[in-house]
């Protein structure tokens, strides 16, 4: 999956020390709170040598599991989450998507409500403990031992979007679809249920041509970044550098944060 995930050159993991770079197979259940763990153990460790560490991310959510702390959530019957996921496959989304709005309209209004994965852990959340997902929010969560100072960049959206263009058409260059091949008898797996190999399992199911599963890649991908600067400009603390800012500028601008 080196394409359609954009994982780090072995140019890239050369120039510095990298972590849970591949380090899953498709066929692990890994899942944000784990993540969590693993993360908050290997910067024990890293904290012994080094007095900053860089994360750089992706998901806003995990990105805040590990800064921040992930909600507390009960435990629920194993059984729903599979019931869910039969209704997903036989009804659709847009069934889910109505029981949520249903048992728990806060969240139905405040989440990603076209990420099937969201949907439905909201819902076993609902049905198991028979209480709104969106009342588990926000509680108390454990301190963290370190301090966390984070940093964005900002860009126009049509450059944002004209980017994410380029780098579907990098990426088809560079065989995206024959990777998506080699992986069709996993496509029922969680973990390629995701931007860049759900659209091509379309095509290579006949139901897409495969110009159009292209423009739904990025498509789908603008929507995701969309997504993306909703959640991080939620961050009042974030200080946010034009892309253009000489990195050697954000580098004196940090160490002066950090040190004052």
């Amino acid at each position: 999956m080196q394409i359609g995930t954009a994982a780090p050159t072995s140019e890239e993991l050369a120039s510095a020390k990298h972590h849970f770079i591949q380090h899953k197979s498709i066929q692990d259940n890994y899942s944000v709170g784990a993540f969590e763990k693993d993360a908050l153990r290997c910067l024990e460790t890293l904290f012994k040598t080094h007095n900053t560490v860089i994360m750089v991310g992706g998901s806003g959510l995990y990105v805040d599991a590990v800064t921040k702390g992930l909600d507390d959530f009960p435990e629920v019957d194993s059984n729903i989450r599979e019931t869910l996921n039969n209704e997903l496959k036989i009804k659709g989304l847009e069934s889910l998507q109505n029981q949520l709005k249903t048992l728990d309209p806060i969240s139905y209004n405040a989440m990603a409500i076209d990420n099937p994965h969201r949907v439905i852990r909201a819902l076993e959340i609902c049905i198991g403990s028979s209480k709104p997902y969106s009342s588990f929010l926000n509680k108390g969560k454990e301190k963290r031992n370190f301090k966390t100072v984070t940093i964005g960049l900002t860009a126009h959206r049509d450059m944002i979007y004209n980017r994410i263009n380029q780098r579907v058409d990098i990426m088809i260059k560079e065989g995206l679809l024959n990777e998506v091949k080699q992986l069709s008898d996993y496509q029922n797996l969680n973990a390629l249920n995701t931007v860049g190999y759900k659209e091509l399992f379309k095509y290579l199911n006949g139901e897409w041509d495969l110009d159009f599963a292209f423009s739904e890649i990025k498509k789908n991908t603008r929507r995701f970044a969309k997504r993306q600067l909703t959640w991080f400009k939620r961050n009042k603390d974030t200080l946010w550098f034009d892309y253009n800012t000489s990195t050697a500028l954000i580098i004196s601008q940090l160490k002066s944060y950090i040190n004052s």
